[in-house]
């Protein structure tokens, strides 16, 4: 059964808009800035700036108890996000397909998880493998061997599915494999590497190897 790797935030689920959500009812309820979301969103940077320099940027900036700052940070994105019903369709198409979906994701284990298993995905893929839990973050190949061997696949034949040039098209490359970049609209900018194909949302892109493939 051949192999799809998929990534997780803003390619599965979309994770900035459910940071959003979150930060927008986190400045509401303590009576905050509403125009500052864009300031945090910008801090967070789609989830690569390191926890610990967001916390430190909220606490310096408005006062805020650690421990709420640490349940937005913690709970924010995994209480809000939910699948969209166009790549839920898609992936099962693959599932039926005979492909084996599995979850390749940067951050910590236990928001992950959560996230995986609020939306559902736990019951769609066949397996995860999270950068903390296999110490190894995208785009290092060791990440990729580890989600292979999760499902006992071999990468021969594998696709890579995300949306960061970085850590997913990057990844792909390394270890020899073709990828689907998800743009969401945007223009790809790296003229070290391309991907194999672009798509605008993770459904398009799960269905432009699935559906091609002899």
């Amino acid at each position: 059964m051949p192999l799809l790797l998929l990534d997780l935030d803003n390619t599965l689920i979309d994770r900035d808009g459910a940071f959003r959500g979150a930060v927008t009812a986190f400045l509401a309820e303590y009576g905050l800035p509403p125009q500052d979301v864009e300031w945090v969103m910008t801090l967070d940077a789609s989830g690569y700036t390191p926890r610990q320099e967001v916390a430190r940027a909220l606490y310096d900036r408005y006062g805020i108890g650690q421990d709420t700052v640490r349940a937005l940070l913690d709970r924010g994105v995994a209480d809000r996000v939910v699948l969209d019903g166009s790549t839920r369709t898609a992936l099962d198409r693959a599932a039926t397909a005979g492909w084996t979906l599995v979850i390749v994701t940067n951050g910590r284990t236990a928001q992950q998880e959560a996230k995986i298993r609020n939306t559902g995905l736990d019951g769609l893929t066949h397996g995860w493998v999270v950068s903390e839990a296999v110490g190894h973050k995208k785009p290092a190949p060791e990440i990729f061997h580890a989600a292979a061997a999760t499902v006992g696949a071999s990468l021969d034949g594998a696709w890579v599915i995300g949306d960061s040039a970085h850590a997913d098209i990057a990844g792909a490359a390394a270890i020899g494999v073709p990828s689907v970049w998800v743009s969401a609209g945007r223009a790809w900018s790296d003229a070290a590497l391309r991907p194999t194909r672009t798509s605008s949302d993770a459904a398009s892109a799960i269905d432009s190897v699935v559906l091609t493939r002899p």
